[in-house]
């Protein structure tokens, strides 16, 4: 069965960094595009980032462009989205997804695979 387990959230200051890794079981990473998601308390799940299987292209959202970071390391079949200089607004659950595709989407609808989620919070 495949499966996704986030992992790397929690507290941090703003300003501050974290890591958030997705680790993929039982398939092959080139074959599938992923994202990552997030959804704070009473929104609607947002796209954040996501990296195509075809040609690792990369594609962000307006508000995490220049500062975070979607990359995949095919050996170790993760996925991970480094986030630098967080804010408030970025306190969400984190969700990893995948598909078979090769171009990546940023709406959820598409992706078939999703994890439990990793909670982000960014408080002083």
């Amino acid at each position: 069965q495949l499966r996704l387990v986030e992992s790397g959230g929690g507290l941090v200051q703003p300003g501050g960094s974290l890591r958030l890794s997705c680790s993929a079981s039982d398939f092959t990473l080139d074959y599938y595009a992923f994202a990552w998601f997030r959804q704070a308390p009473g929104k609607e799940r947002e796209g954040v980032s996501c990296i195509s299987s075809s040609d690792a292209s990369t594609y962000y959202a307006d508000s995490v462009k220049g500062r975070f970071t979607i990359s995949r390391d095919t050996a170790k079949k993760t996925v991970y989205l480094q986030m630098n200089n967080l804010k408030p607004e970025d306190t969400a659950v984190y969700y990893c997804a995948a598909d078979l595709r090769s171009m990546c989407v940023m709406t959820p609808r598409p992706y078939d695979y999703w994890g439990q989620g990793t909670q982000v919070t960014v408080s002083s």
